[in-house]
């Protein structure tokens, strides 16, 4: 029977309240704050983590340093691979110029695609130490580049080789692409690339189906592949050039060994040693469901609370799809869990998976961990399903961790999971504030903040929920003083 207590009531207090701050006052615009003091766990919960796990290892800014090195030499021996086949007879000969740019334009769209790919190769290192939101976040930013290189590499080789053949433009593109071997491989790969940059744009995202933009961008490799036979055929950097010829094509079978490693091999190592399946699915709130899975060896799987998988059920209509679900439950006694909402047609399908169904992940991903705190001083906030990878988050913080944690949702029963994190809470002498209702019964402002939390300006905040909630709150947070470092959120969407 659930023993659900508010302030004031009788119910057996723990050292530490679970309400708000006493020493400061909520304005009185603003309700006060529903506050549970013991509940019980219904549902199907996973233990509190105890035993040893492993757990990944601490990020290191090293790593990244390294890895922007290379890329910088990379960079440098790319421009001087298009200088070096250059001279001074072929840069005066009529189009010369043109032509020596389209070679370095077309020479460098080569290399950031390189660049664009390896963010999103999900390199566990990576990974790890810069946070998949932010390695999407670069990709898209530097996205667009490779697509105008290429354009101003077909326009420029198309210029000089008319003004070198004294012929028209159009018709000299008309006999690059029909006469010179190769070129119609590079424009249909071209063409795929500009496709997948076209279909990355947010306008365009929003209205796609998430198994639409990948099976897209699947071609992205089919482009890169026409794009490297070309140049090494017929570049002019490489043909006669067994130095420089070797170096382009180790960069490109290192990358394709990175993504093969890094997006197949290692996530089907995993899934087949740990052999995930579904033990039970359970509801939660309106519209959520918990799924329980089980494993073998789960100890060994290197997750920290607050990280996410990329989950594959192998279920008929479901196999052939992932989706990025966070953790509701850390991996204990060879059991974890995730909890979901009904957001489309793969969340909703999950209600219906059937025990024992196989389940192949890949990751864990994300930054979302107890490793970006910068104190033991924590207020973890949660917002609709945001609250689940908060609950694994909490489960995963070190003992002595001052907690207090605020959920919010549109009524008190769509708190997802808020039984186990209270009793998580009270377990750890924390701080539970749940606030039900719209937003202008609660609207989480500078001085709302203040008064909820008295010390929020010193506390690492962790934030989980609907990316405008996210967005919005990362912003007021800012203004209530909290520095920027302290704010520690992930954003999922493609």
């Amino acid at each position: 029977m659930s023993n659900r207590a508010t302030e004031g009531r009788g119910a057996p207090a723990p050292r530490r309240s679970l309400s708000a701050d006493p020493a400061v006052a909520v304005p009185e615009a603003v309700p006060p704050p529903h506050v549970t003091a013991r509940v019980s766990t219904p549902g199907p919960s996973v233990p509190v983590v105890r035993s040893r796990r492993r757990r990944p290892a601490r990020p290191r800014p090293i790593v990244v340093d390294f890895l922007a090195a290379l890329a910088g030499l990379g960079l440098g021996v790319t421009i001087a691979l298009a200088i070096t086949a250059e001279s001074s007879g072929s840069l005066a000969a009529p189009g010369g110029v043109a032509t020596a740019l389209g070679r370095l334009s077309g020479l460098l769209a080569a290399y950031a695609m390189v660049v664009v790919v390896l963010l999103v190769a999900r390199i566990p290192r990576l990974e790890r130490a810069i946070g998949q939101d932010r390695l999407v976040a670069w990709h898209r930013r530097l996205g667009p580049w490779p697509l105008y290189l290429l354009i101003s590499h077909a326009v420029f080789i198309t210029v000089g080789y008319a003004r070198a053949a004294h012929d028209g433009v159009l018709h000299q593109f008309g006999q690059l692409l029909w006469s010179y071997p190769g070129i119609l491989a590079a424009t249909a790969g071209a063409i795929l690339l500009i496709a997948a940059g076209v279909t990355s744009y947010r306008l365009a995202r929003r209205r796609m189906a998430y198994e639409t933009w990948w099976a897209v961008h699947l071609y992205t490799y089919l482009a890169l592949l026409f794009s490297f036979s070309h140049q090494v055929d017929t570049g002019a950097s490489f043909v006669g050039h067994p130095v420089a010829r070797a170096w382009w094509t180790a960069i490109w079978i290192g990358t394709l060994a990175t993504v093969i490693a890094a997006r197949v091999c290692l996530p089907i190592w995993r899934s087949l040693r740990h052999r995930l399946r579904v033990v039970l699915v359970t509801p939660d709130c309106p519209g959520t469901v918990s799924i329980l899975i089980a494993g073998r060896r789960l100890d060994r799987l290197p997750v920290s609370g607050g990280q996410f998988f990329q989950w594959r059920f192998l279920a008929r209509g479901m196999w052939w799809q992932a989706h990025p679900y966070s953790l509701s439950a850390v991996p204990h006694d060879d059991l974890m869990r995730i909890t979901v909402k009904d957001l489309g047609n793969h969340s909703a399908a999950l209600a219906q998976v059937k025990p024992g169904t196989p389940v192949a992940i890949e990751g864990p991903y994300g930054t979302f961990t107890p490793d970006a705190s910068h104190s033991d001083s924590v207020l973890l906030i949660g917002a609709g399903v945001g609250s689940a990878p908060i609950l694994a988050l909490l489960q995963d913080l070190p003992a002595g961790a001052d907690v207090v944690v605020l959920l919010r949702a549109s009524t008190r029963e769509e708190l997802v999971l808020r039984d186990e994190i209270a009793t998580e809470v009270l377990r750890r002498d924390g701080r539970l504030l749940e606030l039900p209702g719209s937003r202008r019964d609660w609207p989480l402002e500078p001085h709302v903040l203040r008064s909820l939390v008295s010390d929020v300006r010193r506390r690492d905040i962790y934030v989980c929920g609907p990316e405008a909630f996210t967005a919005s709150l990362a912003d007021t947070l800012q203004q209530t003083g909290v520095a920027d470092g302290r704010i520690h959120s992930e954003s999922f969407t493609f």
